[in-house]
């Protein structure tokens, strides 16, 4: 068995330059203003957008993440509406062949440090998830069968596209306090990340959560 820790890639997303001049232009067919565009009038007229409520524009452009999480933080990535998931299959993985390792991989709980009786307890459970799951194989259960015994903590990779305004809808609820332990240490690099990319779609998010960013890049603990 193999532990691992989560992690994501921004797999597509167009240079910023063209994201801020698609929404400009966007924006500027509301009002007919088309001749007000130049090199430095985007950051403005994204801000007031955003500012006003009036996210509907901030749709025209979107991004694409892959996430490797564990599976109960994926099952909160699909509760979001507004977007497209593609994510690896537990029917047709078959973690008993080489390509895999002959082996599950699991994804490290970050709210309990190795050592601690909780995660020696959590670390055994896996195991034996992974004892019976390919003993179940090698009697003759069909891969989607053998599944049913995988735990939670299994690795998965999920690419998930969205538009701007939604990425800004994960991103709050995703990064709070209130969220998930393990969601929040995705999301809060993510959002750091968008940040130093697109800084007038993600700024004031980013200040919400700055500390917390902070602290995690700090100590790897939320």
């Amino acid at each position: 068995m193999k532990i691992i820790e989560p992690s994501f890639e921004i797999m597509y997303m167009p240079n910023a330059k063209t994201i801020l001049l698609v929404l400009e232009s966007a924006a500027r067919v509301c009002y007919k203003s088309e001749d007000k565009i130049k090199p430095e009038s985007a950051n403005k007229i994204i801000r007031g957008l955003i500012k006003s409520g009036h996210e509907s524009v901030i749709e025209h452009m979107g991004v694409t993440v892959k996430f490797t999480c564990d599976r109960g933080i994926s099952h909160e990535l699909v509760r979001h509406r507004i977007a497209s998931f593609s994510q690896e299959s537990t029917r047709y993985a078959n973690y008993s062949k080489e390509k895999f390792g002959n082996e599950i991989t699991v994804i490290r709980p970050i709210f309990w440090p190795a050592g601690h009786m909780l995660y020696t307890l959590w670390r055994q459970t896996c195991a034996l998830a992974e004892t019976s799951y390919l003993t179940l194989l090698k009697r003759g259960a069909k891969v989607q069968e053998a599944r049913s015994v995988l735990p939670n903590s299994l690795k998965t990779e999920i690419v998930v596209t969205a538009n701007l305004r939604e990425w800004r809808h994960i991103l709050k609820l995703r990064c709070s306090k209130a969220a998930h332990p393990q969601i929040r240490q995705l999301c809060l690099p993510l959002l750091d990340g968008l940040h130093s990319l697109l800084p007038v779609l993600f700024e004031q998010l980013y200040e919400i959560h700055k500390e917390s960013i902070l602290k995690l890049a700090n100590t790897g603990l939320l």
